[in-house]
């Protein structure tokens, strides 16, 4: 079965395709980018160039695959997510008491049932642990039995005019949506293996106008949370600092951006402002100097999510940096000294048949799309179309069902 992830990120959109077998191994086979300035922060603000964008990552992705792409899932990297803790309780419908798949559905129904907002859909139903007549603390319940199923959960949310927006790019661009996934679960699925998800650990995913965090603890999402500030703000800055257009700006940042001054050494750089422009000398610390205020901010912030109460206590497995934005030199280490636990740069992992294009942490995002499909796709074909609804693989759950309805739940 051919999979397709789509990632409709602030500055460029990508687009993985992998052949799934029988048994959920994944080859991937396909890869398109292209660059987007139609969006930011997750939300679209400019359509046509965001299916045009859409348009050319899927036609380099399907040429690459050697197919035409028809649908997709598609990651969500709204920074205006809400998450409400919530939970559920239900009587087990079988005569023999044993736990199904659609108990679990109806479960993660009934935590679903909290106020949300009128303006506000629902994007996942997140279980953070299941409880059967009075005994706690079950990842995943089916097959037991009981007579009482509960469940302690975490409903995600976005703005309604968010995801319909990012809906009619995606069909404008003459594509199917199968399914979509909330983006920092996506770059975990891709980064992270079941052992670091079972000891704790962080995913930070620092992206062009967003940096995603997932908190992982006992195989289970623990928290999520999108921040509003990402690489493009590092580029901002650097075009400010040096007055030099934003595209210079972001050459001299991949080129000779570092996290750290005092990691600059004494080089210096040259470079034109503008193509007829006469070329400037500077040391390579100036850049450095602009760049790593903007970089301590991000990794405070992230640092404020991550030292929520008992937050730093269920990560001993670190944090694990992804996305375009993680690819600045020293920046590992800077967030290993202000973070104070170990840090390491993630890329997705897997089986390639097209090289080693996907060793980018840039791609994290449509690599896990691509990963949660196969999850999802494997828990139906085993527990039959409502377990499309209650998927928790130890990992999540609530998929959007979009046979009726691209984001009704």
């Amino acid at each position: 079965m051919r999979l397709a992830g789509l990632d409709i990120g602030s500055t460029k959109v990508a687009v993985v395709v992998g052949d799934m077998d029988g048994f959920g191994n994944v080859d991937f086979i396909g890869a398109g980018t292209s660059a987007c300035n139609g969006v930011r922060k997750g939300a679209v603000v400019n359509i046509e160039e965001t299916v045009r964008a859409v348009t050319a990552a899927v036609t380099a992705a399907g040429r690459m695959a050697g197919s035409e792409i028809g649908s997709v899932f598609l990651s969500l990297g709204s920074s205006n997510i809400s998450v409400i803790p919530s939970g559920g309780v239900v009587s087990v419908s079988r005569e023999d008491r044993e736990i199904s798949p659609e108990d679990v559905a109806r479960v993660l129904e009934a935590a679903k049932a909290v106020g949300v907002e009128s303006d506000r859909e629902v994007i996942h139903i997140l279980p953070k642990s299941f409880g059967v007549d009075g005994c706690d603390g079950i990842k995943d319940p089916v097959g037991m039995v009981g007579l009482r199923l509960e469940v302690q959960a975490q409903v995600i949310t976005a703005p309604a005019s968010v995801l319909e927006n990012l809906e009619r790019c995606v069909l404008r661009a003459g594509l199917e949506i199968e399914g979509t996934v909330l983006s920092p679960i996506a770059s975990s699925l891709a980064v992270l293996g079941s052992a670091e998800m079972d000891l704790g650990a962080a995913v930070v995913n620092i992206g062009g106008g967003t940096t995603q965090v997932a908190v992982y603890s006992n195989g289970v999402l623990q928290h999520t949370a999108i921040l509003p500030l990402g690489s493009t703000h590092i580029t901002q800055d650097i075009a400010v600092g040096l007055r030099v257009p934003i595209p210079e700006a972001e050459k001299l940042k991949i080129k000779y951006g570092i996290a750290r001054s005092s990691s600059a050494g004494d080089d210096v750089i040259e470079f034109a402002p503008v193509p007829t422009s006469k070329s400037r000398v500077i040391p390579r610390r100036a850049i450095a100097d602009i760049i790593e205020p903007r970089v301590e901010e991000i990794l405070s912030l992230v640092g404020q999510e991550l030292a929520l109460p008992g937050r730093s206590r269920i990560i001993p497995g670190g944090v694990v940096l992804t996305g375009g934005g993680s690819s600045l030199q020293g920046l590992a280490e800077f967030a290993q000294d202000l973070l104070e636990m170990p840090v390491r740069i993630g890329v997705p992992a897997g089986k390639w048949g097209i090289g080693d294009i996907l060793q980018d942490p840039g791609l994290s995002t449509a690599v896990g799309t691509v990963l949660f499909a196969r999850d999802v796709l494997m828990r139906s074909a085993t527990h039959g179309t409502r377990a499309r609804k209650s998927y928790v693989g130890g990992l999540i759950a609530g998929l959007v069902d979009r046979v009726s309805s691209l984001f009704a739940v």
